[in-house]
């Protein structure tokens, strides 16, 4: 009776050693198997270590580019020899080159060829390059015998680097612009960037912070959520100039300062307080510098009149404030 007993105990434990045994070298499979898939080349996994170090501005941040775009420029890194399996991997590796948290960088754009089919032997080459200009970068405009250019390219701003002006009667707004995040957007801002004048370029709302957000841009426990909505609009649309609707692109929450667009464009907004409330929805492609926010205050303290929008209480300038951009001098900003 006892024996009978204590055989299904002595089985089972047997059973139980097997199956840790067997689970400890599925494990192992498991993470080796996981480092392999995950590394995808010697480069990659080299760049990976390399971000690390190099702070949180770059790792887990945005790495967009533009789609059949080859920029020029010079190398810093041949892509013949240096290769990714996707175009993130290519733009972090030139993020990897800048040195502290926001530059300055050693490489401002990058080039990759994704399309394994259309790139034959170049599918996966990354060009890491410097520009001479970081706010007119070099471009192929078409490729050979009207071919479709397979590259897809994008531009890295570090510490002093692409900083617009955005020139009002009340001041200058410096904004620093995120072409890692929305590529798009910033490429139709630098084309405006050469313009001497741009009519038609605006602010015509203006909401202050009202009760509800504090200077800083906090928002103020229990109070509302606006009207007003501590915000200044505007539209980029230059007159003259054919505007093309854009996509929607990196729509993080936003903060005071940050400069989005309202769907494909070409209105836009600044905020002036932190807006968590809001859906992730607006694509923000630059940061207007704190020094600088007391412009935007100033603006959103003019004269206003009271409309209704989508049955929405807002506030409309008096008179609008018009603008254009100007380039900064990287120096006067390190």
């Amino acid at each position: 009776m006892g024996r009978k007993s204590f055989e299904p105990n002595a089985t089972l434990l047997n059973r139980l050693i097997l199956l840790l045994v067997c689970l400890g070298s599925c494990g192992l499979v498991y993470v080796f198997l996981n480092v392999i898939t995950r590394s995808g080349s010697v480069s990659e996994l080299r760049i990976g270590s390399t971000l690390d170090l190099v702070g949180e501005n770059v790792v887990g941040g945005c790495c967009r580019g533009v789609e059949n775009l080859e920029l020029w420029g010079s190398a810093v890194k041949w892509g013949s020899d240096f290769k990714f399996n996707t175009s993130e991997g290519c733009c972090n590796a030139c993020k990897s080159m800048c040195t502290g948290k926001d530059g300055p960088c050693l490489c401002d754009s990058w080039v990759f060829c994704g399309n394994r089919q259309a790139c034959g032997s170049k599918f996966g080459e990354c060009w890491l390059k410097k520009q001479k200009d970081s706010l007119a970068p070099e471009r192929q405009e078409e490729a050979p015998h009207g071919e479709t250019i397979h590259w897809t390219s994008g531009l890295i701003f570090g510490k002093g680097e692409g900083i617009i002006g955005l020139e009002t009667e009340h001041g200058t707004l410096h904004i620093k612009l995120f072409p890692d995040c929305a590529p798009h957007t910033v490429a139709y801002i630098l084309e405006l960037l050469p313009m001497r004048h741009c009519a038609g370029c605006q602010f015509y709302r203006a909401e202050s912070r009202g009760q509800s957000w504090d200077s800083e841009g906090n928002h103020i426990k229990n109070a509302g959520f606006g009207p007003p909505f501590a915000l200044i609009q505007g539209t980029l649309e230059a007159q003259g100039t054919p505007f093309n609707k854009l996509p929607l692109e990196d729509c993080p929450i936003l903060r005071r300062g940050s400069v989005a667009l309202i769907g494909p464009g070409p209105e836009f907004f600044i905020s002036l307080a932190d807006h968590s409330e809001w859906k992730q929805e607006y694509t923000v492609f630059g940061s207007v510098l704190p020094e600088d926010m007391n412009v935007a205050e100033k603006i959103a303290a003019l004269p206003t009149l009271p409309d209704v929008w989508n049955n929405v209480n807002v506030t409309v300038l008096e008179k609008p404030v018009p603008f254009l951009f100007r380039r900064i001098n990287k120096s006067s900003q390190d």
